[in-house]
Formats: C-alpha cells, sequence, structure tokens
C-alpha cells in the first residue's frame, strides 16, 4: 500500500512539472513567404533571374528558329531530294529537336539552382533575424505559418517583430 502510495505522489508531481513545463512554453508563427516577399534586396535578386533567364530565352528562341527555317527548307526541297539527302536532312531536325529539348530542360534546371544561389543569402539573413527575435522573446517554437499542415494557431504571429529587426517598415 505505501509504495501505491509513494507511486501515486510521484506521478502526481510528475505530471504537475510537466504541466507547469507545457504552460511556459511560447509558440509563435511567422509567414516565411510574406517575410521574404519584403525582404531588402528581393527587388535585385529578381531583377538578377530575369536577366538570366532573358538570356536563356534568347538562346532557346534562336535555337528554334533554326529548327523552323530548317524544317520549311526541309518541306520546300523534299520533292527534289535523293533519298539520302532527305534521310541526311531529317536526322539534322531530329537532332536539333533533341538538342532544343535538352538545352530547354537544362535551362529550367539552371534557373531553379540561379534562384537558389541568389536567395540564399537572404533566407539566411530572415533565420537567422526569427532566431534572434524567438531568444530576444522566449519563444520556445516558431512556426512557419503559411504551411498546409499548423500544429498549433494561437501562437503568436512575429513578422512584425522580425520586421522590426531587419529594420523593414
Amino acid at each position: 500500500m505505501k509504495n501505491i502510495i509513494k507511486l501515486f505522489v510521484v506521478v502526481l508531481i510528475a505530471g504537475f512539472a510537466m504541466n507547469v513545463q507545457a504552460q511556459n512554453q511560447k509558440i509563435g508563427h511567422v509567414d516565411f513567404q510574406e517575410l521574404m516577399s519584403v525582404m531588402p534586396g528581393q527587388e535585385e535578386i529578381n531583377k538578377q533571374l530575369e536577366s538570366h533567364v532573358a538570356g536563356l530565352e534568347t538562346q532557346l528562341q534562336t535555337m528554334q528558329s533554326e529548327y523552323e527555317t530548317k524544317i520549311t527548307d526541309y518541306q520546300a526541297t523534299q520533292a527534289t531530294m535523293s533519298e539520302i539527302i532527305r534521310q541526311t536532312k531529317e536526322k539534322e531536325i531530329m537532332d536539333l529537336q533533341q538538342r532544343i529539348e535538352a538545352f530547354n530542360q537544362q535551362a529550367q534546371y539552371e534557373i531553379q539552382n540561379k534562384q537558389l544561389e541568389l536567395t540564399e543569402p537572404l533566407i539566411k539573413k530572415a533565420q537567422e533575424a526569427i532566431q534572434a527575435v524567438a531568444k530576444e522573446n522566449g519563444f520556445t517554437y516558431i512556426i512557419n505559418g503559411n504551411e498546409q499542415i499548423i500544429l498549433y494557431a494561437g501562437g503568436t504571429d512575429i513578422l512584425p517583430l522580425v520586421k522590426k529587426k531587419l529594420g523593414i517598415l
């Protein structure tokens, strides 16, 4: 009987301690995407990315023009071509089409990498500001408020505090 009472007291004390600890946790949320959109330097990143994309688009348009020209020439002279020349022209056209497709895929990959490269310093700066605000204001957890899964919605939105920390008004 004494062991049961001791066990009950220990469980009661442990439950009370966990309840007190849970009440002391402070949870906040921030819309990281919104924060990134108002960060200083975002406009410059967008300009650099647009410039990079424009260069790739110009090169792609040049390749597509060449492809269209070859198709037009092939269709115009197909009737008078010998079999070997016709096969060679068809192979040239198919090779160019494959190069265009490969270039397009590589360009998409390159655009993603360029965007990551350009935004990485900004993301790091935002993360550091969030961590600083969390420490300064005693937050235990900060949740990204724009995620589809929100574990706790009653937290405090710290976006204004992070903007203030970064000097964004």
